[in-house]
C-alpha cells in the first residue's frame, strides 16, 4: 500500500536530487514529498543514504507506532534520534561534538 513520505536532503550530490525528483516532488529546495509504496521507499532511502556524503538527510513516512510515523537520518549530523520508552526524540550534540564523532576533528581532552 503507498502512502506519502517526506524526505528532507541538505548538502547532498545533484545527482542524488535528480534521482529524488525522478518519483518525489521537489516542494522547496531540499524538500522532497511523495506518495510511495513501501518498497519504493526503502529503495529511495538506500540509495540516500548510501550517497550523502558529507551532507544530511532525514526520511519520514507513516508507521503503525505511537506518534504515527517513523523518523530515519543519514549523514553528520547534531540532531540524532533516540529512542525513549517507544517515542522518538531528537537529542542534540553540540557542532564540536557532532564533527568529533563523524571523524572530521580529532578527539580533544578536557
Amino acid at each position: 500500500m503507498a502512502s506519502m513520505i517526506t524526505i528532507a536532503a541538505t548538502a547532498v550530490p545533484d545527482h542524488l536530487r535528480g534521482a529524488l525528483t525522478r518519483w518525489l516532488l521537489e516542494v522547496t529546495p531540499q524538500l522532497y514529498v511523495g506518495t510511495v509504496s513501501a518498497r519504493v521507499r526503502d529503495e529511495l532511502w538506500s540509495a540516500v543514504s548510501d550517497c550523502v556524503e558529507d551532507g544530511v538527510a532525514v526520511l519520514i513516512h507513516p508507521a503503525d507506532n505511537e506518534q504515527g510515523f517513523e523518523l530515519h537520518t543519514a549523514g553528520q549530523h547534531r540532531r540524532r534520534p533516540i529512542d525513549f520508552d517507544g517515542l522518538t526524540l531528537i537529542s542534540f550534540s553540540s557542532r564540536q561534538a557532532a564533527l568529533t564523532n563523524s571523524g572530521q576533528v580529532g578527539a580533544t581532552t578536557p
